[in-house]
């Protein structure tokens, strides 16, 4: 029998490991309703907040848009930060490690799966939201739009694959960092606010998180009132997003490369390694 190498075991690897996530969302369709139905009762709350308020109807937009993103930083942060960690504690991260698969293809297969079945959710939030709140979008370049989008999701993924291997070696603190970088992404990334009403240098600092640039540049494309209330300019986030996602990746993959390359000389990890 010939034993793929190379790219085609890579290849073959992330199909592998993204076919079982996109089966099991199939299987249980109730996951599918709740995680549309509780992130769309947090956005009519900021909705209604704003519209009490007499904000301008393009932040309900903004909300709309934000509370469909968040869909991508929870499966980041819950399906692929914390992803090796618990596969440790499964005993799957052993078998991992020794298999002919680069471990970088099977966070990849990870990330692919999940996305998939997180891109679904996010677009019933934006249909459901845009139905429910009337949101006018006025798109001048769906192209530029959507290259922001794919952007976004590179940077955050490689951001995943790349926190992955970190949270495995901090071992059972990586839960309460987890837990711990939920809530203030929610305000540095503006998933329900114009990003630059934070301030400008708290704004830059925030651009490090992916969704912090792709979120300002989507909004600055799909609402007449987005290039004004916008952080930088559309070109130049698509060129911070485009260098975070080779920064990112890279890093990733080296860190990997790393974790793989301890497993295999001290047959331990996390806080075993001393």
């Amino acid at each position: 029998m010939r034993k793929n190498s190379g790219w085609r075991l890579f290849l073959q690897t992330v199909i592998g490991r993204a076919y079982p996530r996109v089966i099991g969302q199939q299987r249980e369709k109730s996951w599918m309703f709740f995680e549309v139905l509780l992130p769309l009762i947090n956005v009519a709350a900021y909705v209604y907040v704003y519209r009490a308020i007499g904000a301008p109807e393009d932040y309900v937009g903004f909300v709309v848009i934000g509370g469909a993103m968040i869909a991508f930083w929870m499966n980041v942060l819950w399906s692929m930060s914390s992803q090796l960690y618990w596969e440790k504690e499964q005993g799957n991260l052993a078998l991992y490690i020794i298999s002919p698969a680069p471990l970088m293809a099977i966070l990849l297969g990870m990330a692919v799966g999940g996305m998939i079945a997180t891109l679904l959710r996010a677009g019933a939030i934006i249909a459901l939201g845009t139905w429910l709140f009337n949101v006018q979008y006025v798109v001048m370049n769906p192209w530029q739009l959507l290259a922001v989008f794919v952007l976004t999701m590179v940077a955050l993924y490689g951001l995943g694959m790349m926190t992955a291997s970190v949270f495995l070696l901090f071992s059972r603190e990586a839960w309460h960092y987890v837990n711990l970088a939920m809530e203030p992404v929610y305000l540095l990334s503006g998933f329900y606010f114009p990003l630059k009403n934070l301030g400008f240098w708290v704004a830059l600092g925030a651009s490090i998180i992916p969704l912090s640039l792709g979120l300002d540049a989507m909004r600055q494309l799909a609402f007449r009132s987005g290039p004004s209330l916008g952080f930088l300019s559309v070109p130049l986030e698509i060129g911070i997003l485009s260098v975070l996602s080779v920064v990112f990746l890279v890093a990733a993959r080296w860190l990997l490369k790393t974790l793989e390359r301890l497993a295999r000389e001290e047959a331990r990890l996390t806080e075993n390694r001393r």
